[in-house]
């Protein structure tokens, strides 16, 4: 089995013992990312919209140290404190995928790491 760990200063330091990223045979597990910016360490707590982007790009930034893109995304899993943001959400993150999008699932959770509103997870497949 071929195994990589993929990390980037592009994207938030990991908060607990986990990798930003793990390759492996080609497929790519990102782990759940919630809207901290990788440079200033803050969590962006804007608007719900803003802290989606936040999340996209970070998930972005983790792809891309693994040479890929988000045309390589099989499956995405979103979090939410609130299932009344789904449609902000949705809209942002839909804005980062063409017609042929990844499956995928939202669930609504009572509590996220450092109380952010959204986290987004993916896999992806080269």
């Amino acid at each position: 089995m071929a195994r990589k760990i993929i990390y980037t200063d592009d994207a938030p330091e990991p908060i607990g013992p986990y990798s930003q990223g793990v390759l492996v045979n080609g497929m790519l597990f990102v782990s759940g990312q919630i809207p901290i910016d990788p440079f200033s360490g803050a969590l962006v707590q804007n608007s719900i919209e803003e802290e989606t982007e936040q999340v996209m790009q970070n998930l972005k930034a983790i792809l891309q140290a693994a040479e890929m893109d988000f045309t390589n995304v099989v499956k995405c899993s979103i979090f939410l404190t609130d299932m009344q943001h789904f449609p902000k959400v949705n809209a942002v993150y839909g804005n980062y995928f063409d017609k042929n999008a990844p499956a995928r699932e939202t669930v609504e959770v009572s509590i996220l790491p450092k109380n952010a509103r959204v986290e987004i997870s993916c896999i992806a497949v080269r």
